[in-house]
This record gives structure tokens, C-alpha cells and sequence, in this order.
């Protein structure tokens, strides 16, 4: 292997091997079992199943865009280090909602956490959109699921609460 295609394929296997990371640890602390299943929740809410595929997508198509920011970012050093950060931070706090929701069963506490991810991917996404618009496309897809997850967040708090 040369070292030009070594240098290519770095940035693809970093950003899969962090993103199946972040799915690996997120999803071990997803447990829909007893407490999930006697919450009430809204008609809309989507099947089990669903969850698994749509999140597989969405790792898969942030993936592709951490690359293409990356490979955007070429000779820029402060940029990278930025999109790093922001990666970073979007995988923590994924895995945050996930461990206040369903391990600690504090709708309520991953309600205002979701704020922060939600935000953070709308960073993630003003950050690539200059350099790299297709990067900044593919995220557009988790900024409308996290909205959809805060949605079904908040009808779960109303329809349950208080918890804490």
C-alpha cells in the first residue's frame, strides 16, 4: 500500500471506527425492556425495529461526512482540530441521552440534554457547510431525527411524568 492511499483511507477508518464506537457504546446502554415498555407512549411512535436501522444510517452518513469535512479541510490544521472537537462532542453527548433516558429513566433530564445535541449537530452542520456542503448534507438526516426523538421525548415526559 503507498503512502498516498495509506493517507486516504486513514480518515475512513478513524471516522468508522469512531462512530461504531459511539453506536456500540450508545445502544449497550439502550434497554427497552420492562421500564420502556410500560411507558405510555404517543400512536406515532416508531416500531423497535426502526430504531436500529435509522441510527445504522445515521452513523453510516456521519461517518461519510466527517471524511469529506476532513478531506475539505486539507491544510488547514485549526479546521481539523475543530471538526474533531465537534465530532467529539456530538458523540458524547449522543451517548449522554442515551444513559440519562434509558439507564438512569430520566426523561426529563434527557429532554434538556437533547437541546444539546440537537445543537451541537446543527454546529457540526454550519461548521461543514461553507467547505464542504455535501458534508454538511449528509447530517441533515440526524438533525431531523434528533428533532423527532425530542419530540417523542417530550410526549413521553408529558404523558408520564414527573420522574426524578
Amino acid at each position: 500500500m503507498t503512502s498516498t492511499s495509506r493517507s486516504r483511507l486513514t480518515p475512513v477508518i478513524v471516522a468508522a471506527l469512531c462512530a461504531t464506537v459511539t453506536a456500540a457504546v450508545g445502544g449497550s446502554l439502550t434497554d427497552v425492556g420492562p421500564w420502556y415498555q410500560q411507558l405510555h407512549k404517543p400512536a406515532w411512535v416508531p416500531p423497535n425495529w426502526a430504531f436500529g436501522v435509522i441510527w445504522t444510517t445515521i452513523f453510516a452518513l456521519a461517518t461519510i461526512s466527517a471524511v469529506h469535512g476532513w478531506r475539505a479541510s486539507a491544510g488547514d490544521k485549526a479546521r481539523r482540530e475543530w471538526l474533531i472537537g465537534l465530532f467529539a462532542l456530538n458523540g458524547f453527548l449522543n451517548v449522554l441521552w442515551s444513559l440519562l433516558f434509558f439507564r438512569m429513566h430520566r426523561p426529563d433530564l434527557a429532554l434538556i440534554e437533547v437541546a444539546a445535541l440537537w445543537a451541537s449537530i446543527a454546529a457540526l452542520i454550519l461548521f461543514q457547510l461553507r467547505r464542504s456542503p455535501l458534508s454538511a448534507a449528509l447530517l441533515a438526516p440526524y438533525l431531523v431525527w434528533v428533532s423527532i426523538a425530542a419530540a417523542l421525548n417530550t410526549a413521553i415526559l408529558q404523558m408520564n411524568g414527573p420522574f426524578g
